[in-house]
């Protein structure tokens, strides 16, 4: 598995932002989605294309363009549904799936609730959109699911991340047998006994939309 932490001034400059208690949920919403199309840049870097004919103004030439099949992106709800807009930005003709998913905060394990995703994802390259990885249950759970569906390359986006749930990760997937990659804004010091990433920023969903 490889893991690429986002090195640049302004996505430490937003993330500065999101993790100050008084930014309101408005503000934080905008962030996390300026926040995501910055990541999604590094993270498409290896984005599948194919060479096609062209014409200018000019002259004839060729480009590359976007290969078939489209990459599928996949936030895991609540939260990673704010990161959607940012994702999307860059890659407005992906498929969207949805995975949803929860985690019981007694035992800290992750559950999936609902779905909306091809049955076969053969070919497909995969991006999962989570803001936190923190203790990794749940975008291990993720990640076997779109395994289990054929996927054969996954990137997971991440605002932040423990190192606790990187190393849950490279345990889990080190004889995956597909390219596995995490990007993430920034790897923080460790988890609390709650389970939260500390300095981390709070609940990601909370602060996307409220308590309810």
């Amino acid at each position: 598995m490889k893991v690429h932490v986002a090195n640049h001034p302004l996505i430490s400059h937003k993330l500065t932002v999101l993790r100050d208690e008084r930014t309101d949920s408005p503000t934080f919403r905008l962030l996390v989605e300026e926040l995501v199309t910055l990541l999604a840049y590094e993270a498409t870097r290896e984005v599948r294309t194919k060479t096609v004919n062209i014409k200018t103004p000019v002259t004839a030439t060729t480009g590359l363009v976007m290969a078939e099949p489209r990459p599928v992106v996949v936030p895991i709800l609540r939260a990673g549904l704010g990161m959607l807009e940012g994702m999307t930005k860059l890659l407005p003709t992906a498929q969207v799936g949805f995975l949803g998913m929860v985690r019981d905060e007694e035992t800290l394990k992750a559950s999936t609730y609902a779905n909306r995703l091809p049955e076969n994802l053969s070919g497909r390259q995969c991006f999962i959109l989570d803001p936190m990885l923190a203790t990794g249950g749940t975008l291990v759970m993720a990640i076997n699911y779109l395994i289990e569906r054929g996927a054969d390359e996954i990137t997971a986006i991440c605002l932040l991340a423990a190192p606790e749930g990187i190393k849950v990760l490279e345990d889990e997937f080190k004889s995956a047998g597909i390219p596995i990659t995490l990007v993430t804004g920034s790897l923080d010091e460790k988890l609390n006994e709650k389970g939260y990433i500390v300095p981390g920023l709070g609940d990601a969903g909370d602060r996307l939309y409220g308590v309810v």
